[in-house]
């Protein structure tokens, strides 16, 4: 039996939006993207003209009125994420936001609890969460391929310092841990299977912005260690490795590999002839994450990045603002 896609709207016309996220959902089977809302009219009517969606809004309140619209993609800049998906849950409508989701865990807990009481589903746009080379990565690990997992070691960096650029403003959730440094911390929470429960963090914050442009982090889990650093002005480059007892794995693009290759996961088992390269078959990452977050609004599956995923790593990146300021351990609570 044939399953009717959702159809979606979107909050706003940024370029993530316009260049991944969308075109990406519209290749799916099960999403359509049928209105999209900005604060300027012709910008909405530019978007909705050039990535042929049906309606364009010059309000997003005009969007979550729209009664044909049963789901919200939310990229608005990291301040506006809780306050316009709570107003959109509490419109009736599903919502997958951007990550971060939130600026803190408590925020994430209050768009979870209104979520809950409006009886809709919210869920993280952590793309990697449905990339197959991570699902396999998953399993080598469940499988013993390389020995229990110690320890998950990741990078990620790109060069941009602009003035007006959103991730150079304090005030609007910017910085190089919210945007990219979330990124090695949600995989090392997934390959262990575990939450950290302490943390600690080193920051150096652009002189005249303010926000952190350097972080180096360290994840304590009950059984193994998790190290990342991220910078927001500094050469663009990524990296994630895991290490177990026997072996190791390391990716190549491990946050954003392109749609049309096939991915490469190098195992080592440590000795001199032991290294194997496995190839993942070519993925839209996008096209699956809209996928299958429509597929649990129909009722089959799970969102892949769960609110209470997000909820749990606020909480890491909470501690780590925390220790960053008292020099110390950051103990991390359960979520609530």
């Amino acid at each position: 039996m044939s399953v009717e896609p959702v159809r979606w709207g979107v909050l706003g016309a940024a370029r993530i939006a316009l260049d991944k996220v969308i075109p990406s959902m519209q290749e799916g089977d099960l999403s359509r993207v049928v209105a999209i809302a900005s604060r300027s009219a012709d910008r909405a009517r530019a978007a909705a003209s050039a990535l042929e969606i049906d309606r364009a809004y010059d309000s997003y309140d005009a969007l979550l009125a729209d009664p044909d619209v049963e789901a919200i993609y939310n990229p608005l800049p990291n301040h506006l994420h809780v306050p316009w998906s709570i107003r959109a849950v509490q419109a009736g409508k599903h919502v997958l936001c951007e990550k971060p989701i939130a600026l803190s865990a408590s925020e994430a807990i209050e768009l979870r609890d209104a979520a809950r009481q409006a009886g809709v589903l919210v869920g993280e746009a952590f793309m990697i969460r449905s990339h197959p080379q991570w699902s396999a990565a998953r399993r080598f690990i469940e499988n013993g391929r390389i020995g229990p997992l110690q320890l998950v070691h990741g990078h990620f960096s790109y060069p941009r310092r602009e003035e007006t650029d959103v991730r150079s403003r304090v005030d609007y959730g910017g910085g190089a841990l919210l945007d990219i440094g979330c990124y090695p911390i949600v995989i090392a929470r997934w390959m262990f299977g575990a939450e950290p429960v302490a943390a600690v963090a080193a920051i150096d914050r652009d002189p005249e912005f303010q926000v952190d442009r350097i972080t180096a982090g360290l994840l304590r889990f009950e059984r193994g260690i998790a190290t990342f650093s991220c910078g927001g002005s500094m050469v663009a480059h990524q990296r994630m490795e895991l290490f177990g007892e026997r072996g190791r794995m390391q990716f190549d693009l491990p946050f954003t590999p392109r749609s049309t290759e096939r991915c490469r996961i190098m195992i080592d088992d440590g000795s001199r002839s032991g290294v194997e390269i496995l190839e993942i078959d070519a993925a839209n990452q996008y096209t699956l994450q809209g996928d299958r977050f429509s597929a649990a609004i129909r009722g089959a599956g799970d969102v892949p990045s769960s609110i209470d995923s997000a909820i749990a790593n606020m909480q890491v990146i909470d501690a780590l603002f925390r220790s960053a300021e008292t020099g110390r351990w950051e103990e991390i609570a359960p979520v609530p």
